[in-house]
């Protein structure tokens, strides 16, 4: 075995373990509902935009922290919650890993958009959802004047990472799994 097989190997051992951890100890319902509540209200208020956006969504995923850590090889874990027309269809979580120069932690937020239908349900109806793999998703950078260019939107799922200083950029989300949790 190589040593980038090795590396694969690990990593992906890496995103099972942050994906097992996660669904073992997650979050309660209301919690993630709170947190997701809590997200959407500084996504709205923070980024120019966001309420034309979300006006145009037929759902969105939202992920109120999604935290990362490594040295060289890094794994990152969030939960959060499935909004449709402004209620909760379902719980999922998100987990990658990843090797290269990486070292330290972080936090961020994470809004999936769905603005097509047929995306949406694709999503719903999958087992697993890695994105790059199952779907593509736009990430979405902050515009001239501080705000989204809502005329630009015309992927049928977009993404916009966040943290407490704003939009962030050159985020890929590639290798994200997304699985359903409280499966009740």
């Amino acid at each position: 075995m190589t040593n980038a097989a090795i590396l694969r190997s690990f990593a992906a051992l890496v995103a099972v373990f942050f994906a097992v951890a996660g669904s073992a100890s997650a979050a309660s319902k209301e919690k993630i509902d709170s947190r997701v509540d809590k997200a959407l209200a500084e996504f709205r208020s923070d980024i120019g935009g966001a309420n034309e956006v979300l006006a145009r969504a037929h759902g969105v995923l939202v992920f109120p922290s999604v935290k990362k850590a490594g040295i060289g090889i890094g794994g990152e874990y969030g939960e959060g919650a499935l909004r449709i027309g402004g209620r909760t269809a379902a719980y999922y979580s998100t987990a990658a890993a990843s090797i290269g120069f990486q070292l330290g932690a972080q936090a961020r937020r994470q809004i999936i958009v769905f603005l097509d239908e047929g995306a949406l349900q694709k999503f719903r109806s999958s087992q697993g959802w890695e994105i790059g793999v199952d779907a593509s998703v736009a990430v979405v950078t902050i515009g001239a004047g501080g705000a989204i260019d809502t005329t630009q939107l015309n992927q049928p799922i977009v993404a916009f990472i966040f943290d407490n200083k704003g939009l962030m950029y050159n985020l890929s989300l590639e290798g994200s799994k997304i699985s359903r949790i409280h499966n009740d």
